[in-house]
């Protein structure tokens, strides 16, 4: 027996996070009966169903790089009725963003119907690099990038040390391994400075070479197996 969200994250419906949030809600059933302990387990034979539709386990894993533009949100739905990086995508299989970039950031992001994989490539264990440009306005010295580098205080903690290289007076870029909220941004506003554009150019193994902004691609087969690689 496995625990119920992992086996909904294993089918593609949605991340093991949210999933929980699901049995929380009522929404799971095993059997016919309603599920709403996180605790609770399946048997893979037994009928699962999640907002009343039947789980299958065999469905076609998709993997998918998006050049964001701004102006779209990273969520398969947004209560606010802004535009969502789903509204780009012309697919009828569900898939759900790994990772988010905020409203006004732009770039690499990668969706999946693989809630095994979005859960491996989230987990601060194994440290997934993510690189961005930045266009700052403020003052960026050496000194102020130090700080960065070697961990900076934020409101939720220390970040872990960031590689950042300057590439002119107000443009740098920046790797960092961790995906706190809006984290670049607050990196740079607690040594004084304002991010005015954000773009990710790269994911763990993955750029954006040869992809336009509002563009996707399914990634190969080749990719997806170093993109695991990664997590071993």
């Amino acid at each position: 027996m496995e625990r119920l969200q992992k086996i909904i994250a294993r089918a593609g419906i949605c991340s093991r996070r949210e999933a929980e949030k699901l049995i929380l809600a009522g929404k799971v059933s095993v059997d016919g009966k309603i599920i709403r302990e996180l605790g609770a387990k399946a048997e893979l034979n037994q009928k699962i169903r999640v907002d009343g539709k039947l789980l299958t386990l065999d469905a076609e894993k998709i993997y998918i790089m998006l050049n964001k533009p701004r102006g779209y949100v990273s969520t398969a739905k947004d209560e606010r009725g802004r535009k969502t990086i789903l509204e780009l995508i012309d697919i009828s299989e569900r898939i759900y963003p790994i990772g988010r970039l905020d409203l006004n950031s732009e770039g690499l992001i990668l969706l999946t119907n693989d809630g095994e994989l979005t859960n491996a490539l989230i987990h601060p264990r194994f440290e997934i690099k993510k690189t961005y440009r930045a266009k700052i306005s403020g003052v960026l010295t050496e000194e102020k990038l130090d700080l960065l580098r070697a961990g900076i205080e934020l409101d939720d903690g220390l970040t872990a040390p960031a590689e950042i290289y300057m590439l002119d007076k107000d443009l740098v870029e920046i790797t960092i391994h961790e995906g706190r909220n809006r984290q670049v941004r607050r990196m740079f506003s607690a040594i004084g400075c304002d991010v005015k554009r954000l773009r990710r150019i790269k994911f763990a193994n993955l750029t954006l070479d040869g992809l336009k902004v509002g563009k996707w691609r399914e990634l190969t087969a080749e990719e997806v197996a170093e993109l695991k690689g990664d997590l071993t």
